[in-house]
């Protein structure tokens, strides 16, 4: 989803840009949005080699995932499996293989919605670290914290994306609401951040040109409540406003990453990419980027 939206931006600012697919059935639209594609396992040392010598690059950004489409809220770290060996393996690989080919700089994606450490504010700088997660989805924060730690070996970038949403990623969203899969846990209290899809792309073209290094939360200006922003987007969706179950049940329905995110979940401040990257968003809250993504 977000590589739909980097390489236009890119492109437009008069970037030559080599766009990855794990097949070549997607070959064709990178073409359309002016990449030139090409087809590379990141779980393979030797696929991630080839690729990289053959686009010979100034700059490696790093943005493999491959999320389920189907969520599995009470089994996280089964549903992330694949993005979890990416962001280790895959990590480990294309890190290795950009320093052999005198790669200048690398730019990787991190995550930062309500993943701050669960205690003190309920909003969270790069100062402050990330949570260990509940104990029943260990790997997920293990693999993030090694995509960080990696590259900032290297004085590399790392962009902590929040909850994307816009083309491409708001069925997903909503679909649940609609369908009334998708209550408010106990109170609510638990804050995310989200960004509009092009803002994390904008951001992502500045830390390329400026070849930035560090941590950098990459999220709108407005970290909310759980119960602020569900029923927001009910009603910005045409859905029935959530109903709320206690916490406890929905332990047993959905798990403890569930409860943990809407009870428990730290956001995070924008003020540091905002200051040092000049970035500035489209969408500067969520409220209006739901507004426009769903009218």
């Amino acid at each position: 989803m977000l590589g739909r939206r980097l390489v236009p931006q890119l492109v437009a600012r008069g970037h030559e840009v080599t766009a990855s697919t794990t097949g070549p059935a997607k070959e064709g639209l990178l073409e359309d949005l002016g990449a030139d594609p090409v087809v590379m396992d990141g779980l393979d040392a030797l696929s991630v080699k080839q690729a990289v010598s053959s686009a010979r690059p100034d700059v490696v950004v790093h943005q493999m995932t491959a999320i389920a489409p189907k969520p599995d809220m009470k089994h996280p770290d089964r549903w992330f499996a694949q993005t979890n060996r990416l962001r280790t393996e895959g990590t480990d690989h294309l890190l290795a293989v950009a320093q052999d080919a005198g790669v200048e700089h690398v730019v990787a994606q991190s995550y930062a919605s309500w993943n701050g450490i669960r205690s003190g504010g309920w909003v969270k700088t790069e100062e402050d670290p990330l949570d260990p997660g509940p104990a029943s989805a260990p790997m997920g924060a293990k693999a993030i914290r090694h995509v960080e730690e990696s590259v900032g070996r290297i004085d590399g970038a790392v962009l902590r994306y929040g909850w994307l949403y816009g083309p491409g990623a708001m069925e997903a969203l909503v679909e649940p609401l609609r369908k009334g899969q998708f209550p408010l846990v106990g109170g609510g209290a638990g804050h995310t951040s989200f960004v509009h899809l092009d803002d994390a792309a904008s951001a992502t073209v500045l830390a390329i040109e400026q070849r930035t290094s560090g941590v950098f939360n990459i999220v709108d200006d407005e970290p909310a409540a759980v119960r602020e922003w569900l029923p927001y987007l009910a009603r910005a969706a045409g859905a029935r406003r959530p109903m709320r179950v206690p916490a406890w049940l929905a332990r047993l329905l959905a798990g403890e990453w569930a409860v943990t995110m809407m009870t428990e979940g730290r956001a995070f401040s924008n003020a540091k990419a905002k200051h040092e990257l000049g970035w500035e968003l489209r969408y500067p809250s969520w409220r209006e980027g739901f507004a426009a993504e769903l009218s």
